[in-house]
């Protein structure tokens, strides 16, 4: 294995491995049908308009002060990627559709994040003008992937991102593509999926072996205190291959799976997401690049 590390080594996403996986999704299998209506809870979390994803309102269950009892015992302790400035960002779906891009980069927003697909056949119907406007007013931009381990396999899935707004291109302005990992909300009876730890942990191996074949990048993984405990065994294996982008609202003390750091945070969901890089532009522009 040969280490290619940034700069900065808190950034050095560059290990190449193999990984073994077993998946056992069939890729044309048609997915359980997901009632795209938000549920009572995401409602609740500010979540009004139905098609967009969920991802990061289900940080509003994690922003307590105090950290659970789960987090306190079973949870690292958090390192910080860098100290000293941060960039602010933004992440949004189509129940963001229209956005009003210069009013966020008046307010310091310098990047954002783009769902365009989910499973194998959503395609967020806003994100060509999302992803087009956002690059012309200046940000740097990415998409991000509504993982659906329940249905088509995570190479099924990754080369379905990628056709479909999730590839990269080394500009300088194209974060790597990211793959959302949350709760199936909408079937509080099977929320990891109707899964086991080891499945999903196989999904998500397969999904981001895949997406690097495709694009030479290591896919973002968001996710979740919760769902990573509860669905994906507090695993370790992507800590050291796979940037984490943390959703907890609030001032995290911890994070799962054994990453040492977050390199993007979740901060907020009020009206809209909102993000931070953890550390310089600088450094932001050197992830883009992939140098």
């Amino acid at each position: 294995m040969s280490r290619r590390p940034l700069a900065l080594g808190a950034l050095g996403f560059g290990l190449s491995v193999v990984l073994t996986v077993g998946v056992t999704q069939n890729a044309d299998a048609t997915p359980r049908g997901l009632d795209r209506t938000p549920s009572a809870a995401a409602a609740a979390a500010g979540i009004t308009a139905a098609g967009g994803g969920y991802a990061g309102w289900s940080g509003h269950l994690e922003r307590s002060s105090t950290p659970t009892r789960i987090q306190r015992s079973t949870l690292s302790t958090l390192t910080p990627m860098a100290t000293g400035s941060t960039v602010p960002g933004i992440d949004v779906s189509s129940y963001n559709a229209p956005v009003n891009w210069g009013k966020w980069w008046n307010k310091g927003k310098r990047f954002v994040y783009i769902k365009a697909t989910e499973g194998t056949s959503y395609r967020n119907p806003s994100f060509g003008k999302q992803y087009t406007y956002s690059y012309r007013t200046g940000f740097i931009r990415g998409s991000y992937h509504f993982g659906r381990p329940d249905s088509a396999s995570g190479a099924a899935q990754a080369r379905y991102f990628v056709k479909h707004g999730g590839g990269w291109s080394a500009d300088g302005k194209t974060l790597p593509g990211a793959l959302d990992l949350e709760q199936n909300y909408t079937n509080g009876k099977h929320p990891c999926w109707y899964n086991s730890d080891a499945e999903n942990i196989a999904w998500a191996k397969s999904f981001v072996k895949e997406y690097k074949r495709l694009t030479s990048r290591d896919a973002v993984i968001y996710t979740n205190m919760s769902f990573w405990k509860r669905c994906m065994g507090n695993t370790t294996a992507f800590r050291e291959t796979n940037p984490l982008w943390f959703a907890y609202y609030g001032t995290p003390t911890s994070v799962p799976g054994g990453w040492p750091y977050y390199t993007f945070l979740q901060y907020s969901g009020s009206g809209m997401d909102l993000d931070r890089f953890s550390a310089g532009l600088t450094r932001l522009k050197a992830l883009a690049r992939n140098r």
